[in-house]
Formats: structure tokens, sequence, C-alpha cells
């Protein structure tokens, strides 16, 4: 079997899957893409058992068939060489030579028939919307996911689908995101969870634009498709929490503050907390807000005063700095406003500006004031 293509066409879409490939996997297989030739069209699979992406590529040949190439020594080579056709020749056991304008280089390849074969989508409910609807609700989510295997729930993004929007929230019991958009119509009333690895892929492999994707889904898995990639993922089997049970409902104290601001000052000020929490006091007092964090182990402390907007009584609520500064980032407006009410309630942050098919909401748990 022969065929011919781009070096650095190949390149950029073999680097797009190839974070799928994990460095120590049980079965050697998993270390290979899988080629699939078919006349005009060059199909490259990567797999981990749980994840599947496939992008496509133009290619010249004769023929039809498949086979299996080691992952990193091909991305290893494609990167040094420069842009030219390059003809790949692979004999009956599954040798591959390939040729560039100046040299040949051979790597052993391997029987295409062990490779695992791809989820179908079958009993599948679909809907379209804009590549960078998706990519921002994962941006905006992802950071708060759990990373504790104990409670697999919290360990992906759980979409909540309906036919006037699509929500999604992420959770890792210390702080809560949910983003909803408006501007999507789902078929049917669902709600699934999406583990973490597949949406870090398709943030870096979707274009954040109005480009069209396909979102498929069945009991198993999500289907994601734009283009010519295609992404596949096993679903977490596991109830999420009810987050809306941990949202405060009545958060009266209203404090507006600059977002980049705030976020200086709490780099600044976390550098002198407990290593171990973080902990960072925010006294309100009027229009003044002042940071102080501390190490009593140390004789450390840090602290600093900024102007605010608040309507309230005045308080004192503590919180993980590494948490606030996270939870921030996922505004983009240039000010953020924090819904307070006792210092052990849940503070709500929301950005004072949003889109109007978009509705962010972000929570971070109190820490217990060292008295």
């Amino acid at each position: 079997m022969k065929f011919i293509v781009s070096s650095s066409a190949l390149l950029k879409q073999l680097q797009q899957i190839s974070g799928v490939i994990n460095t120590n996997t049980v079965l050697p297989i998993l270390e290979d893409f899988l080629f699939d030739i078919e006349k005009t069209r060059l199909t490259v699979v990567a797999t981990d058992l749980e994840t599947v992406m496939k992008v496509s590529v133009e290619a010249e040949s004769k023929e039809t068939g498949k086979v299996c190439i080691p992952a990193k020594i091909l991305i290893d080579s494609l990167k040094n060489i420069p842009e030219q056709p390059l003809a790949f020749n692979i004999d009956k056991h599954f040798g591959i030579e390939i040729t560039s304008d100046n040299g040949k280089y051979k790597v052993m390849g391997e029987n295409p028939d062990n490779f695992p074969k791809e989820p179908v989508a079958d009993d599948t409910s679909s809907f379209k919307t804009a590549s960078g609807v998706l990519v921002t609700a994962i941006n905006k989510t992802l950071f708060a996911v759990s990373n504790d295997d104990l409670r697999p729930a919290m360990t992906g993004v759980f979409f909540e689908m309906d036919n006037k929007g699509l929500q999604f929230v992420a959770t890792d019991a210390h702080r809560l995101v949910r983003y909803r958009r408006n501007d999507v119509s789902c078929p049917k009333t669902d709600s699934l969870i999406v583990p973490k690895k597949p949406l870090t892929l398709l943030k870096t492999a979707l274009p954040n634009n109005e480009d069209e994707i396909t979102i498929s889904y069945n009991n198993n898995h999500l289907f994601v498709s734009h283009g010519t990639t295609q992404m596949s993922c096993r679903l977490i089997d596991a109830r999420f929490p009810d987050y809306k049970v941990v949202i405060p409902v009545d958060n009266p104290y209203k404090l507006i503050v600059n977002k980049s601001d705030f976020q200086g000052a709490l780099r600044r000020v976390s550098i002198f907390s407990n290593k171990s929490t973080n902990q960072v006091v925010l006294n309100i007092q009027g229009s003044e807000l002042q940071l102080t964090a501390q190490d009593v182990d140390f004789s450390f402390e840090g602290t600093e005063r900024m102007k605010c907007q608040y309507d309230g009584e005045d308080i004192s609520i503590a919180f993980n700095a590494k948490f606030l500064i996270e939870v921030l980032g996922a505004s983009d407006s240039p000010e953020v406003r924090m819904e307070l009410s006792t210092p052990t309630k849940a503070g709500i942050l929301k950005p004072t500006e949003q889109e109007p098919d978009e509705d962010l909401l972000m929570l971070v748990m109190p820490l217990m004031l060292n008295t």
C-alpha cells in the first residue's frame, strides 16, 4: 500500500489528536495512530479506550488499506521535516518506509486489526451549535472540575439540556460554576456528565468562532463533530450532586470591585498566607475592601486596601485565595459583583456585564475565620 501526503498538513492534524494518547498505557497498540487510507482521503484515529479522536487529511493513493504507526516517532520526525510531500510505502508485514525529498526513514507498524474499535453512534439525540459556544463553556467551567476519583460524578462537567437552552455545571465542593446559554436549542430535556480529558482536548481542537459543530449523545457516549475532526468519549456513569441546593437564594450584601485590581491584590496578599489553606480575609467597611493574609507559623502577614462599591453591613469573610483568583478568571467583564450574607455562607460572583444569551454564576465556599 502506498500513499502521498503533505508533511505539514499531516503534522498539524496529528498534533490535534496526539493528546488522546497516554504515555504509560497497558496496551502497546494504544501508543499508535491508526491510518486508514481511502483513495484521496487519509483518516487518522487515536484512542485511549475512553476517548477517540479522528481527523481527515487529503492524500494521494490508488489503494485502500489500514496500518498502525507508532505516534511518538512519527510526530517527532514530522516536526523536523520541512513542508514537502511524503510518500508512505507499507509492506505486507506492516513495515513502513517514509520517503522525503532527501531522505528515507523506516519504522515498524502494527496490525490494524488489533486497534480498538470506536463506539457506534446509534440511538443518539443531536443538536447543532457554534463551536465558540462549546469552547467558551469549557473555558469557564473546566477549572472547577474535581480531581477526586472517589467522587466520579464531580470529575466531569455536567451538561443540562432542554429546548430553551444548554447549561454547564462544574464543582469540586469548594467552588461551583454554572454557565447557561439560551441561544442553543436541544431536542429534549436531558443531562449527562462529560469527563475532563476529552473536554480539554476539544478546547484546543475546536476553533473559538461561529463554525457549526454537531453534538450527539446516547446513554454511554458523547460525539462531537466539526469539519474534518471528530471526537467521541465515554460518559461518566454517576449521579451529579444536586448543585441547586448549595446556591444561596438570599445574599443581600452586594460588593462591586474591579476584577483585575482584585485579582492582583489577592495574588500579592496570598503570598503571605498559610500554604495549606491559602486563606485571605476580606474586611468590607463602607467603600473600602481590606485583604489580609497571615501565616502564624512563620510570622508572615500581608495587608492591602482597595476601593469598592458596597451595599450592606460591615462584614469579615475568609476565602481560599487560589480558588477566588481562578473563579475571577472565568469572568470577562472588567468588574465583578460579589453577593454575600454571612461569614459562613457561600459567596456568589457574577460578571457585571454579560452577553444577552449567556448567564454565568460562580460560587465559592468560605473558610472558617481564624479567631
